[in-house]
């Protein structure tokens, strides 16, 4: 009897596991939830060919869609001057897939969450980073990364749920359009953002020659028709504990003699550079490197992005110097100008131990 009264309970047991662990299934929401690209094709676009097929959208939007339901929604259910989430449930989302203008402010590739203001006759339509929040109450302001007031008008034709879409204007702007009942916003996005750079990790400068050309208008006297004859403009890697000439930059590399964009050499008269003659003019400068020397290549395909692809036909010729060592590691690429005196300098360069000098002479103007 006691075996038959264990076996009931573990079975009774069990049902009542069974029922605790039956999922609860949720029903559809009555603001059901829906998307948005720009452009619209992209959502498809499994289903396009040729390029359509992997192109990459600009704009996606996703929020929740209440209905009007006979009620007065602008005013009364969305109180004027108060932030509502534009939408319903969590506060809805848009991604841009690549930088936009908003109002004047570059908003970054990324997603955001979009709130509006409502009054009477415009919207102030907000964007901020801080995402997954379920509307707009306790929002941090301070993730507001844009903000932009928008005109509202009202439509002859009610909509009786929150409608969102995207009209094209032109190649660089499209519109965001919101409507719901008969009130209708656009908020304008343009897709050519001003884009304004940090520091870059290696630095842009500049060295003249002679060097107080570069301020006569400083100078007083006869220093004031000091003229320049040459300047370099190069970008200045740093070492960062790395060893740079053998295994950085190896034996056989040809090196845009900086970084970023090819240093260039500009000459205000025709020089001998090395054993090579030049004349006036911009020169993108590389060098080859060897053991103990560097040959030095000129060309004039400018602007260039280091050597890659470099179109040869362009180079004007090409000069070898020697490479010597310091016990002095600069940490940053220097290139400077020595007088040498009689219209002679050199341009000499200098990253981590090694050096190079390469002689200019500078014609005398007729």
């Amino acid at each position: 009897m006691k075996k038959y009264l264990s076996i009931l309970l573990v079975a009774v047991f069990a049902i009542s596991l069974s029922a605790q662990d039956k999922s609860k299934w949720p029903k559809v929401d009555p603001s059901n939830m829906d998307a948005e690209f720009y452009p619209s094709s992209a959502a498809w676009r499994n289903y396009l060919k040729g390029d359509d097929r992997t192109m990459t959208p600009k704009i996606k939007v996703l929020y929740s869609r209440p209905l009007v339901k006979d009620r007065d929604i602008f005013g009364a259910l969305v109180p004027y001057g108060k932030e509502w989430r534009m939408g319903a449930n969590e506060a809805n989302e848009i991604t841009f897939y690549q930088a936009v203008d908003i109002g004047g402010i570059t908003v970054k590739r990324g997603t955001y969450t979009m709130f509006a203001t409502p009054n009477e006759n415009d919207w102030t339509i907000s964007l901020s980073s801080q995402t997954g929040i379920w509307g707009a109450a306790n929002r941090d302001a301070s993730k507001t990364v844009a903000r932009m007031t928008v005109p509202s008008t009202r439509s002859d034709q009610p909509v009786e749920m929150l409608s969102m879409s995207f009209r094209e204007i032109d190649a660089q702007t499209a519109h965001l359009t919101i409507q719901w009942d008969r009130t209708r916003v656009e908020l304008p996005i343009a897709f050519n953002p001003i884009m304004f750079e940090g520091a870059d990790k290696s630095p842009m400068d500049m060295a003249t020659y002679p060097s107080k050309a570069a301020h006569t208008n400083y100078l007083e006297g006869a220093e004031k028709d000091i003229k320049p004859m040459a300047k370099v403009i190069y970008s200045r890697p740093y070492k960062k504990d790395r060893v740079i000439f053998g295994e950085l930059l190896k034996v056989g590399d040809i090196w845009r003699v900086g970084a970023n964009q090819s240093t260039e050499l500009v000459l205000m008269s025709d020089a001998t550079v090395g054993d090579l003659e030049l004349k006036r003019g911009r020169y993108a400068v590389y060098a080859e490197l060897m053991e103990g020397s560097w040959d030095m290549i000129f060309s004039t395909d400018l602007p260039a992005w280091g050597n890659a692809n470099r179109d040869e036909t362009k180079d004007v010729g090409r000069t070898n110097i020697k490479t010597f060592t310091e016990e002095e590691a600069l940490e940053n690429l220097t290139i400077i100008f020595e007088d040498k005196g009689d219209n002679k300098a050199d341009m000499v360069i200098g990253w981590d131990k090694t050096r190079a000098a390469l002689p200019i002479t500078f014609r005398k103007a007729k």
